[in-house]
């Protein structure tokens, strides 16, 4: 890709904000278990980091996507998981819809304040017994009245327990799984919704991630996010975002951890050499580190052919699979190298371990990746690779 003096300014606007106001308490939101989200994210929405490819007139910078991919990029500085995915939760997931299809008045009343940063978003997809299998979730909004009443729930959801609305996909009707779901703006704070618990996971410690229930929730129907019916469509359109959004938000963390593990492998001693020393280990990080140049040219790729307004499931899923798989790759490498030092807490190996985990699995699975690549090619049963196959027949 091509960047300009804008691209490189953003870049480096993001550079000072994260050394600033982010890595110096990176270790205390991770002993906490949650960072001060609302605090965050007025921060960025002052600078204009939450709306970049957002429209002008709900308070967005109105640049291309290739803008919002930057940011994505900058972002693995964060000495930490757990803010990035946040942060993509809030400009790349739980928005994208909304600046598409909502109407102005819906837009008025949660995008606007969620570029400002006065509010956050989550994202109500996943449930108990539907994860990556979108089309079987059982959270249900009826119609009564002017209102829906949304009943069921919704599983780790990021940023659950400090969110003021939700953008939740709800089953609005009987009838076809991928035609019978809606998205609707759902504030938080209203009666029936309840916080069940903020869970306890494996890494991306300093995330808040929620267990929802919906008991009898009322919301007007102006809620909804463009059509009724569309929701499961609208939703893999946010998802192509996403996964573009997540592969590119890998590369710097993942270049950071070799960093660092030249780092400690150049001062760390054994049978009279350094670690770093050893041909094996430097052979290793070197295959690494071009395994991550290949992945930035793949969402480089994918960014483009998506500016140019070309359907890039194919790719955004390639983006995200090789991802996810690379990111852990890189961790399980690089801990090996920092020996037992790298299985304590207090090294950054270990956090880049934890959360790095999660990225073949949140977002879409990566046997779901495969499956909408494999489908695309046409080496399903039933399948073609005809110009016009969608993620949402998966």
């Amino acid at each position: 890709m091509l960047f300009t003096p804008e691209h490189e300014e953003l870049r480096r606007s993001l550079q000072k904000f994260i050394a600033a106001e982010v890595n110096p308490h990176v270790d205390e939101w991770e002993e906490a278990g949650i960072f001060p989200a609302h605090e965050v994210f007025k921060k960025m929405g002052d600078l204009g980091f939450l709306g970049l490819n957002k429209p002008v007139e709900y308070g967005g910078q109105g640049l291309d996507y290739s803008y919002a991919m930057v940011m994505a990029e900058e972002l693995g500085n964060i000495a930490s998981g757990s803010v990035p995915m946040a942060v993509g939760v809030q400009t790349d997931m739980a928005t994208p819809a909304l600046a598409r299809f909502g109407s102005d008045e819906l837009k008025r009343e949660f995008l606007t304040p969620s570029i400002a940063g006065d509010f956050v978003a989550c994202l109500g997809v996943s449930e108990v017994g539907a994860g990556s299998d979108v089309a079987s979730i059982k959270t249900t909004a009826r119609k009564d009245g002017g209102d829906y009443v949304i009943n069921g729930g919704k599983m780790w959801t990021t940023n659950g327990t400090q969110a003021d609305w939700m953008c939740l996909l709800a089953n609005t009707s009987e009838g076809a799984v991928h035609k019978n779901k809606s998205l609707i703006c759902l504030p938080m704070k209203t009666k029936g919704v309840q916080i069940a618990r903020k869970l306890d996971k494996l890494g991306m410690r300093a995330s808040d991630t929620a267990q929802i229930f919906f008991d009898n929730v009322r919301v007007p129907q102006r809620y909804l996010i463009g059509e009724e019916g569309k929701g499961f469509t609208y939703q893999m359109m946010q998802f192509q975002e996403e996964r573009l959004w997540a592969a590119a938000a890998n590369l710097k963390s993942m270049e950071r951890l070799i960093e660092q593990t030249i780092e400690y492998t150049g001062n760390r001693k054994a049978f009279g050499k350094s670690i770093l020393d050893n041909q094996v280990v430097h052979f290793r990080l070197a295959e690494l580190s071009t395994e991550i140049e290949l992945l930035r040219a793949l969402v480089y790729r994918a960014c483009e052919l998506y500016l140019a307004g070309t359907d890039v499931t194919r790719l955004a899923s390639m983006t995200k699979l090789k991802a996810g798989r690379l990111r852990r790759e890189v961790a399980d490498s690089c801990l090996q190298y920092w020996g037992g030092m790298g299985y304590m807490n207090e090294t950054p190996v270990s956090r880049a371990y934890r959360d790095g985990r999660l990225g073949s699995i949140g977002g879409g699975a990566d046997e779901i990746m495969l499956t909408i690549i494999c489908k695309l090619m046409g080496t399903l049963p039933g399948t073609s690779n005809a110009p016009g196959d969608k993620i949402g027949h998966v």
